[in-house]
């Protein structure tokens, strides 16, 4: 598939004060800017022509202003990220054509590249959304319930996500129980939790029920396909880099911001 050079598109960057393990994460101090200013400032290196923080807390909109960057105060009582930016479609009145690209606001160093081949995705496959996979070749990547795992219809569009290992190769698998690989051949795609919305969708989202897949798996974008939406996948060429989760991350990211 030709992916559309050029398409508009908006970013929103969905930034939760709370979290269990890192509280007021998107304020951590990165080289002298919080967390979610940095996030911001990679979408502007994209062709994005918006790109708008939405949070749920007054200080992450202070800090978001204060370094020139166009923010939003949203409800508090959102369950996802998602459920922010059918919000911000809402408050902005934006037409159900619009792509909104979802940038995590843990992710500082996010390849604005990326960003835009997500939305350009989007548009050329006619899709209700898109997201981003990287092949994987490592089997315990493969294996690991923390790496989510994506298979793909001959169209790109994506038929399953899992955190088991998807597709199951029978025969390899259980020749090579004791030392398992991945076998040639076999196109293993880890998910990469970037995604592009059309504001349609994003209007209809709120109102869907969360299907038991979704409960089962802990993950939100299987609530889409089981109401029948398309999801189109990009294969990225790379990996991109791991966001902030954890204490232990939030401190490498610190280092690496100490060496710019």
């Amino acid at each position: 598939m030709k992916l559309a050079a050029g398409v508009p598109f908006k970013v929103v960057i969905p930034a939760r004060y709370g979290s269990t393990r890192l509280p007021a994460k998107p304020l951590l101090d990165l080289g002298g800017k919080p967390m979610v200013v940095r996030v911001a400032e990679r979408a502007l290196l994209s062709t994005a022509d918006e790109v708008v923080i939405a949070t749920d807390h007054p200080e992450v909109l202070a800090a978001a202003e204060r370094h020139g960057m166009r923010a939003i105060l949203t409800a508090a009582g959102h369950a996802t990220g998602t459920d922010r930016l059918a919000e911000v479609v809402e408050r902005f009145a934006w037409d159900d054509e619009t792509m909104v690209v979802n940038v995590q606001g843990d992710e500082p160093l996010i390849d604005p590249q990326l960003i835009e081949q997500t939305a350009a995705r989007l548009a050329a496959s006619g899709a209700d959304m898109a997201t981003v996979a990287h092949p994987l070749s490592d089997a315990g990547d493969f294996f690991n319930p923390n790496v989510v795992k994506v298979v793909c219809a001959a169209n790109g569009d994506a038929l399953y996500f899992s955190r088991a290992p998807i597709p199951y190769a029978r025969d390899h698998f259980s020749s090579t129980a004791g030392r398992p690989t991945i076998p040639s051949g076999m196109h293993a795609l880890r998910h990469v939790g970037l995604y592009a919305y059309r504001a349609r969708f994003l209007r209809r989202y709120c109102h869907l029920a969360p299907s038991p897949l979704e409960n089962l798996e802990a993950l939100e974008q299987l609530r889409a396909l089981w109401h029948g939406f398309r999801i189109s996948v990009h294969l990225a060429e790379h990996l991109p880099t791991a966001g902030v989760d954890t204490p232990e991350d939030a401190r490498l990211m610190q280092d690496r911001f100490k060496k710019v």
